[in-house]
Parts: C-alpha cells; structure tokens; sequence
C-alpha cells in the first residue's frame, strides 16, 4: 500500500473509537502518550554506547533483585514522565518500582491504571539483540475513580481478562508498536521521515500450527514431566509421536520471541519449573504475561500457564511470577492436556538415546 493511503497510529485509534461514541478519547490519549515514551526510548537504545549515560550506582538492583542497568533507570523516568501529567492515569505500577507510583498532586487522576516494563531483555543490549517495552491498560476501581485517593498495590490486582488494552514496542532493526484495544492485534512500524507509527499489519494471526517452539533447554533438568514430554516429542522429529521435524528457537527476549510468533507462529515456554521452590514462575504476571498474553489471544493464539488461561489468573501480589507457554493455539492446548493427563515416565529424550552398534 502506498505510504500516503496507510492509517497513521492516531487515525487508526480514531476509528477504534467510532466504535464506541459515547467514548471519551482518554484511551487514545493515554497510548499516544505511551508511543511517545517508546519512540524516545527507540532511539535511546539506537545509539547504543554513543549515548553517554552515568551507570546506576553499584550494586544497585529492582525489586526483582536483578542488577539495573542505565537503560532501565532511563526507560522507567521516560515511561513515568510521559504518562503522568495527562489525566488519564489514576497510577502506575512497574518492574522497576517497588510500590506503585502515584500521580504527582498537581496533576489530574483519571479513570485507568497501566502496569509496563520499560526495557524487557535489557539484558540483551550488551550484545545488540532486539529489545522491548511492555504495557497494560486496566480499568481503575470506582473507589479511586471517586474519591481521586492514591492507589495502592490491591488496585492492580486484577485477572488479565480485565485488561482495557495492551502492547508492546520492538526496538530491532525497525521499531514497531504493536497493540490490542480488544479488537484484534495491529502492528505500526515507525517511519522516521514522519515521525509516526503508520500501519503495516493490521489484523495479526497467529497460525493455529507450527513447527518451531522456544524454550531455554539448559533448565531442562528442572523442568515438570508434561514440559519435559513436549520438547522431547518435538525433539524426536518426523521418527517421533509428533510425525514431523520441528525447529528450536531462543532469543532470551521475550518481545522479541512474541513478536516472532506473532508474525510466523510459534509456541513459547517459561513454564514453572524446580529449580526455585519459591517460585511459581520467571516472568512476571501483571506487566509481562498478562499484555502479552491479552495479544496473543486476541491474535488468534493462545495463552497459559500450562494448567490454566493465564487471562484468568487472579494475582496475588504485584510482582508476582508465573510460568507462562503462549503461541500457536494448538501447541499449547497440547502442553496443556499434557499437564492434565498421568505422568508419562518412560519418555527418553532423544538427546540422551542409547546408541550401540548391536542394537536390533
């Protein structure tokens, strides 16, 4: 299509809300404003060590008890910065804050609440691989809505059904925005000559089926008997159950393995595992599988934490973690029967398959 007929990030969010006149246009305010933090952000990370940026001080670490890098400081101050003026927002919550942040009093509250992590797989920067931002957009309780009170950590605790939008930014080769509004998945790519996200795929699916699937196979000795089941069965190719060879894929960026899936299919897995008892999960619910999980469904896909939807977790704390497998609806309801079914116990890795010369 050519550049001057395809539907800037704006006038695609103006005719969302045709659908709804009665609509009060704080939504479209509150993601343009979340496009802005991500365009800067874009080219932040752009310049990569050209940009000359003090390091946090050391030893310095999040409420994960993950070392903060520049980046992170940086992206969490744009994202706050660039949503909490507008009056759209009754407050925030963020990987990188401990507690949630409120709306600074000469400010107006509004009427929703946003979760984000502003720079998913910052991990990954030292090594130029594809990072991301992820948002969610939630309804805030009536009583806040009422009162203007601040809002606590309770207010967020909401199952991800509820989610009023959510998205994510692609900062790769080309930047991209991509959101849902609950009317299915749209992609926006930036166009630096414009200065917008303009729309290049609209209506996102995700293939039913697939033969690709990403998992980081050096947990594999934790992982629980229906997971290990599942690699092992698409490890043993077209010989196998499965009937047909399957590729393996790892980026350890979570945006940029959805992104993928997104455009090709795909299934992914960070399932719950043993190797921290204390831990139900990696990832976290509220700003990580929650609005990845929200596109995924409204792509067509499907999203879970092996046992159940993940849209119908109801949290239990902020930060709290999950296991999460997302992506083609077909493999992951696989991996979800898997976790229903009895344990298979005779499954043998194919890794590890005995080999001999004298085998009959």
């Amino acid at each position: 299509m050519p550049l001057s007929h395809r539907w800037t990030l704006t006038r695609y969010l103006i005719e969302e809300r045709r659908r709804f006149p009665s609509a009060s246009g704080d939504l479209n305010a509150l993601i343009l404003d979340v496009s802005l933090a991500c365009k800067a952000i874009a080219r932040i990370v752009s310049f990569g060590d050209l940009e000359d940026m003090a390091p946090p001080a050391a030893g310095s670490t999040n409420v994960q008890g993950e070392v903060q890098k520049p980046l992170d400081v940086l992206s969490n101050d744009i994202f706050l910065r660039m949503t909490d003026w507008n009056g759209n927002l009754a407050g925030m919550a963020s990987e990188e804050l401990e507690v949630p942040h409120q709306i600074p009093a000469q400010f107006q509250r509004g009427k929703y609440l946003m979760t984000f992590d502003p720079l998913d797989g910052s991990s990954n920067i030292d090594v130029n691989v594809s990072v991301g931002s992820i948002f969610s957009v939630l309804r805030a309780p009536q009583t806040v809505v009422d009162s203007g009170r601040d809002v606590t950590e309770a207010d967020f605790l909401q199952p991800g059904a509820t989610q009023v939008a959510a998205g994510y930014a692609l900062y790769g080769p080309v930047t991209m925005f991509v959101l849902s509004v609950g009317n299915g998945v749209a992609g926006f790519t930036l166009n630096h000559n414009l200065g917008e996200f303009v729309l290049t795929h609209p209506n996102l699916q995700v293939p039913e089926d697939t033969h690709e699937f990403a998992i980081n196979t050096s947990n594999s000795r934790f992982w629980e008997p229906p997971v290990k089941r599942y690699v092992d069965e698409c490890m043993a190719g077209k010989p196998g159950p499965r009937g047909k060879d399957f590729n393996m894929r790892w980026i350890a960026s979570m945006v940029a393995e959805a992104h993928r899936i997104l455009m090709r299919g795909g299934v992914f897995l960070y399932p719950r595992d043993t190797k921290d008892p204390s831990k139900c999960g990696r990832l976290r619910l509220l700003y990580e599988a929650n609005p990845i999980g929200f596109i995924m469904e409204q792509a067509g896909g499907r999203a879970s934490t092996g046992r159940q939807p993940v849209l119908g977790v109801k949290p239990g704390s902020l930060h709290q973690r999950i296991g999460l497998v997302f992506g083609s609806k077909n493999e992951v309801e696989r991996i979800e029967r898997y976790h229903h079914e009895p344990a298979v116990t005779d499954s043998v890795s194919p890794l590890f398959a005995e080999r001999s010369l004298f085998r009959s």
